[in-house]
């Protein structure tokens, strides 16, 4: 077979395995997505090789009811040396298709739809890019194919192409994983479990290759690349509490409303609380959820206010972060409370008397939930918990504790309260590693071998700019930070529970790359994905086996 020939086969079968499973629903949450990991089993399985060693294809369970599970197909050649081969399985919901929703998940139909409705009526300029897409003949749509079904599927081609060699060197472990959509738990247990994996099949893992996908808006210079790293993600929360008063003496009081604005002010898409690392900037903070706790109709000030913030980093720490929201956090409560005190005191004709307010960590406050109510104050807050711990709303479950803990503590406003919403995912790069530092020029060789041969371009870009299972994958989690984290961010469902003896090994992401994921016009460019990503993703797990 020529080369030619060879890589028009693995397009054919990567295009092939994309569509197959995209038919396959499995919305995050949903009962289709515990049932993917047994079709996709039972596909690979029906395979030569996984008929001649049906022991080396399992599943492992993750979470969930009905329970989810994650794939693990292993190939194996010569040595101990392993790469590993990662993506998630699961999609975000189809209900933005609207009507179209009985075909999200049949590529073709669906593009043609989309196309026929796209060419009914007037576009903005989004639906514009759609529709010259779709008639290019280039880009096909489809929930999940784009996130991140091509992606596994090229995995899943390299793996079978990697079993077809006479006398492989080292052995391909490829998974596939539930609920990156949500918190990655699939990953996380499947990260959990590695080292028995390891360990069961005598296997030294030295890389790991994420698999998913990223956008590009233009021709795909940004696309067509090798993600050295996956980006940050804390979620600081803010609880306010004011001192309720009516109305009508509004001076008798603190407005939690007046303290949330300035934080607000303070935080949200300030430039300089980005992160410059690795020649790029990350995005400012923004501010997710602002809300008073209450309900109905009152004429007294809102004594407790919610804001929910979204800080995406490249180099702070949990630490560096607390400290930094602390900081800024205060300084918005002194601004607010002089500013209250002033207008008071022009509203009444003399000097300015000044509040004074408190700023506490979530740990802090549980320290004096601990000191005003004992173990019988620390249990109910732990029964709370473990009550709203099957929610999927990080933000609410997390409102609702700390809520519940500052009346347990007994703080009186004006006081706000920090910490952590919902789950961390932690900047990971390349050059963290020695061992990664030296894979780079592995890659680039790669690169560029692989895109003479395409006629294309292929870049290294430093990192990927969505939370990612990368973010979990061959990472392992810095003690104290994991620590600090647990201690400030109030629900265990949204803390990472590390175990002892996690593997650690450098990680990139090489995926497909397309447009609109998450939305109604989610399409996958097919050239490059069926065609250029499988050897690409083939040659860069050899090139880390090779001695």
């Amino acid at each position: 077979m020529t080369n030619e020939t060879a890589l028009g086969t693995a397009a054919a079968r990567t295009r092939e395995l994309s569509l197959m499973m995209t038919r396959w629903p499995s919305v995050t949450g949903s009962p289709d997505e515990a049932d993917f990991s047994e079709r996709l089993r039972a596909h690979l399985a029906e395979t030569p090789y996984f008929r001649r060693h049906p022991d080396r294809l399992f599943t492992v369970d993750s979470h969930g009811e009905p329970l989810t599970r994650s794939v693990v197909a292993l190939v194996r050649g010569s040595g101990r040396k392993t790469v590993v081969l990662a993506g998630h399985f699961d999609t975000v919901s189809i209900a933005n298709y609207g009507t179209l929703a009985p075909l999200a998940c049949d590529p073709e139909p669906l593009t043609e739809a989309l196309t026929k409705e796209l060419r009914s009526r007037p576009l903005n300029g989004a639906e514009e890019k759609a529709l010259e897409d779709f008639e290019s003949g280039d880009f096909i749509a489809g929930r999940g194919l784009l996130d991140m079904k091509s992606g596994l599927a090229a995995g899943i081609e390299a793996l079978e192409r990697f079993a077809g060699l006479e006398a492989p060197e080292g052995n391909i472990l490829f998974v596939a994983t539930p609920d990156e959509e949500n918190r990655s738990r699939g990953m996380r247990s499947l990260r959990n479990a590695l080292p028995a994996i390891a360990r069961r099949f005598d296997l030294d893992i030295v890389a790991g290759i994420n698999l998913d996908a990223s956008s590009c808006e233009r021709d795909g210079e940004e696309g067509r690349a090798v993600y050295l790293g996956s980006i940050g993600k804390f979620a600081p929360f803010a609880f306010v509490i004011g001192r309720p008063t009516h109305a009508g003496y509004p001076f008798n009081g603190t407005s939690a409303h007046r303290i949330s604005a300035e934080i607000t002010r303070a935080m949200d898409t300030v430039p300089e609380l980005s992160d410059e690392a690795f020649g790029e900037r990350s995005p400012p903070p923004v501010c997710l959820e602002a809300r008073d706790i209450r309900d109905g109709y009152d004429v007294t000030t809102p004594d407790r206010v919610w804001l929910s913030f979204n800080w995406l980093t490249h180099r702070r720490s949990a630490g560096d972060i607390l400290a930094e929201f602390h900081t800024i956090v205060s300084g918005a409560l002194r601004t607010a409370l002089d500013a209250q005190d002033a207008n008071a005191a022009r509203y009444r004709g003399r000097e300015p008397i000044r509040t004074e307010g408190l700023v506490l960590t979530y740990a802090a406050l549980v320290e004096r939930v601990e000191a005003r109510g004992g173990a019988d104050a620390l249990a109910r807050l732990a029964a709370l918990d473990r009550a709203l711990s099957g929610g999927t709303d990080p933000l609410k479950v997390s409102r609702e504790i700390v809520s519940a803990a500052t009346t347990e503590a007994g703080i009186e406003g004006p006081a706000v309260i920090v910490g952590f919403g919902s789950l961390h995912y932690p900047l990971v790069h390349l050059e963290q590693s020695g061992a990664g530092r030296a894979l780079r020029e592995r890659f680039r060789r790669v690169m560029d071998e692989t895109a003479r041969r395409h006629g294309t371009a292929i870049k290294f870009k430093q990192i990927f700019a969505g939370i990612s299972d990368m973010s979990f994958f061959g990472h392992r989690p810095d003690a104290g930070e994991t620590g600090l984290l647990a201690a400030n961010t109030p629900s265990a469902a949204f803390t990472d529970d590390v175990p002892e003896g996690l593997l650690s090994f450098p990680t990139v992401n090489i995926g497909p790359w397309g447009r609109d994921y998450h939305q109604k016009w989610e399409r996958v460019h097919a050239p490059y994905t069926f065609g250029v990503l499988p050897d690409l993703v083939f040659e860069s797990a050899l090139a880390c086996l090779r001695e």
